[in-house]
């Protein structure tokens, strides 16, 4: 039993050489695949990713079965990932060939001609976020785009906009020295400004 726990049954090096392969593929896979696939998940997107997960096991283990085998592979894994990730954040343009640049798929309360199909993002998503932002269609959309990470970020017109802090202590402002000024106009004096 020890034995097939500690044994590892190809070289460590074939085991990383796969691993980072496999990793690469995968990435140029979601990369080609585009940016809605990763932002929401739906029902036949959680099928690829758990039959993918299972279709690269064995480019990635081969015939080894061995507990360090397994370890060696995800330690790879999890290296391979922060390195990458280290190094789009520290390298625009890295990012821009891996992840990916933001699409306009709104602009100004019109849709942009052929951004939804082209990205293969559904009309509902859409509407979903515009009202995650407590906006009622496009029209009261300033801009709308798909961020490389999948993420629809939406930003309202101004004038949809919800009230801030600020603007309610201004208009609490506002009101009090029109309180104080028909005070003053009540009292028969002159109004104080």
């Amino acid at each position: 039993m020890w034995q097939h726990l500690a044994v590892i049954q190809m070289s460590i090096a074939e085991k990383i050489v796969r691993t980072v392969a496999v990793y690469a593929l995968i990435l140029i896979l979601f990369r080609i695949a585009g940016k809605r696939g990763l932002a929401q998940l739906n029902t036949f997107d959680m099928v690829v990713v758990f039959l993918l997960s299972n279709v690269v096991q064995n480019a990635i283990i081969g015939n080894d079965n061995s507990l360090f085998g397994g370890v060696i592979g995800a330690v790879t894994l999890v290296a391979v990932n922060s390195a990458v990730t280290r190094w789009l954040a520290r390298d625009p343009r890295a990012a821009r060939l891996l992840e990916g640049t933001p699409t306009t798929v709104v602009q100004d309360g019109k849709l942009v001609p052929g951004a939804l199909r082209g990205l293969a993002l559904r009309a509902s998503e859409l509407e979903h976020a515009i009202r995650i932002q407590n906006g009622d269609n496009v029209t009261d959309v300033a801009r709308a785009r798909l961020e490389p990470d999948g993420q629809l970020l939406v930003t309202l017109r101004p004038s949809e906009q919800n009230a801030t802090r600020g603007d309610v202590e201004d208009l609490q402002r506002r009101l009090e020295r029109i309180e104080r000024l028909l005070a003053d106009l009540a009292d028969g004096r002159r109004p104080s400004r």
